[in-house]
């Protein structure tokens, strides 16, 4: 079964709506529920959006647009582990750290020492940081 276009245009609308609140928020307590009433949705509708507009889920791009902010964070500056998980909406330290590393496949601070070290030389010139793209929307 086919689905409308104005049903396509809708959703895409709605993921895209979504996905401002989440980039602006991301450090607060975001919950799905709680989006699909601002956007005036049901819960259902904006997973939805979600699948078909994004091929992703809500908690799958928020956890990314957290870890995404957490390694700029965490490259940029001399915070601690604990204070940048704080700052990308995780109140348990150890949960951040789990994540982080299940999504960059080492340790947040593996990225706050090489953030410093980089400051120290002038730079990356070794070449040898791993590079991670990001999409908020399907190319």
């Amino acid at each position: 079964m086919a689905i409308r276009s104005g049903t396509v245009l809708r959703r895409r609308a709605l993921y895209e709506e979504a996905v401002e609140i989440i980039e602006r928020e991301y450090a607060s307590d975001l919950e799905l529920d709680a989006v699909a009433r601002r956007l005036a949705t049901s819960r259902r509708q904006l997973q939805r959006a979600f699948a078909e507009a994004g091929e992703t889920s809500f908690r799958t791009l928020l956890a990314e647009v957290r870890m995404r902010r957490a390694l700029e964070m965490l490259r940029e500056g001399s915070l601690p582990v604990r204070e940048v998980a704080g700052r990308v909406g995780y109140r348990q330290a150890a949960q951040f750290a789990k994540t982080f590393r299940r999504h960059h496949g080492r340790p947040p601070s593996s990225f706050r020492r090489e953030g410093r070290q980089d400051a120290e030389v002038g730079g990356n010139l070794d070449g040898n940081r791993p590079s991670f793209a990001y999409s908020t929307a399907p190319a």
